[in-house]
């Protein structure tokens, strides 16, 4: 397995920037997802990282060996890096079974019958395969073609395994249950993995660690946790969850104690910085009751399935989400009560 590190890295098409100086580094046996909205560069850094597209500036390294260079125009072809890709499109072989499309790359890497079918043999049980392996890829469902795809991965020990948005052609449900495919998947065989998606929820319940990408840029690198309750910027806090970004009027400190005035009222936040100008309002950062520091006016209420979200109004127009057990008419008055919002710095 191997560690991935990415030195200022940039690309260019037809003159236009599509990844603008991006320097991160992913560690041994890391699940990393690429998270943002279609356009921001999260598949153009994947293909710079399995070799299919080169950098025009900045190094790519896998492990001890720099697979990409700009200025050296060095550049290690896809098949000598070492590295899985799972294709949206699973890109099976139609006229194999699914056994010989498991087994393909070993055969190309010239490996003894005997070794071929050991490992056939490992990753077919791996990936719940085993009695699927005389059928060809048009009998399979949509989840099981993408264990497949998963099998011929493992069979070939990777260092890294690239995902390139693996999910989006499943429904809801199998997608639910293939997350927990690949979370095997990477604690069976440790490699270091990363995984594009647009979906904040497949990002949040697989990737230890996800980077949040805006035009082009690393926006904010984080845990899953931390981007969710410590945004560093508008758009992330914006991105990751619900809830909203208003700004504050002024900032307050007493002791350990941070308050800020918002809305009218002083409200205690959590902070890490002297001089926070924004403050990210979650849903579980707001109770509701007939009396609060402020009012409030439903504007909708959706059901999400044993409970409400809230969209709410304030007097001065700002709007808020909250959630309740309990359901409220459009035009419904109630009090809000902040709690412990994060508060952060945006120049």
């Amino acid at each position: 397995m191997a560690d991935i590190t990415l030195t200022s890295v940039e690309k260019r098409f037809d003159g236009v920037p599509a990844l603008a100086s991006i320097t991160a580094s992913i560690t041994d046996g890391e699940f990393v997802a690429l998270l943002g909205p279609s356009g921001c560069g999260k598949s153009t850094l994947l293909r710079l990282l399995a070799g299919f597209e080169h950098p025009d500036a900045g190094a790519i390294s896998i492990g001890a060996t720099e697979v990409s260079n700009a200025r050296t125009h060095h550049s290690l072809p896809p098949e000598a890096r070492n590295i899985g890709f799972v294709f949206q499109s699973y890109a099976l072989w139609p006229h194999m079974t699914v056994r010989r499309n498991v087994s393909y790359p070993l055969e190309v890497r010239g490996a003894s019958r005997a070794d071929r079918n050991r490992e056939t043999d490992t990753a077919l049980a791996a990936t719940g395969l085993t009695s699927f392996g005389d059928r060809m890829p048009a009998e399979l469902s949509g989840g099981q073609r993408q264990r497949v795809a998963l099998a011929r991965c493992l069979v070939s020990a990777p260092d890294a395994v690239l995902l390139d948005e693996p999910l989006a052609n499943l429904d809801v449900a199998l997608r639910a249950s293939m997350q927990d495919v690949f979370c095997d998947f990477h604690r069976r065989t440790g490699a270091t993995m990363v995984y594009v998606t647009h979906d904040q929820s497949e990002a949040m319940a697989m990737a230890d660690r996800i980077a949040v990408m805006s035009d082009g840029r690393i926006a904010q690198f984080d845990t899953p946790e931390a981007l969710y309750k410590r945004p560093r910027s508008r758009f992330v806090a914006g991105f990751v969850g619900e809830g909203t970004v208003l700004p504050i009027d002024d900032i307050a400190h007493s002791g350990p104690r941070t308050e800020a005035h918002l809305l009218g009222a002083r409200v205690a936040v959590e902070t890490d910085t002297d001089r926070p100008n924004l403050i990210c309002l979650r849903p579980e950062n707001i109770t509701l009751s007939e009396t609060g520091d402020l009012r409030s006016r439903v504007t909708r209420s959706t059901y999400l399935g044993g409970r409400y979200r809230l969209n709410l109004e304030t007097p001065d127009g700002a709007q808020l989400l909250a959630e309740s057990r309990e359901r409220y008419a459009e035009g419904a008055q109630l009090g809000v009560s902040l709690r412990s919002p994060w508060a952060f710095s945006e120049a």
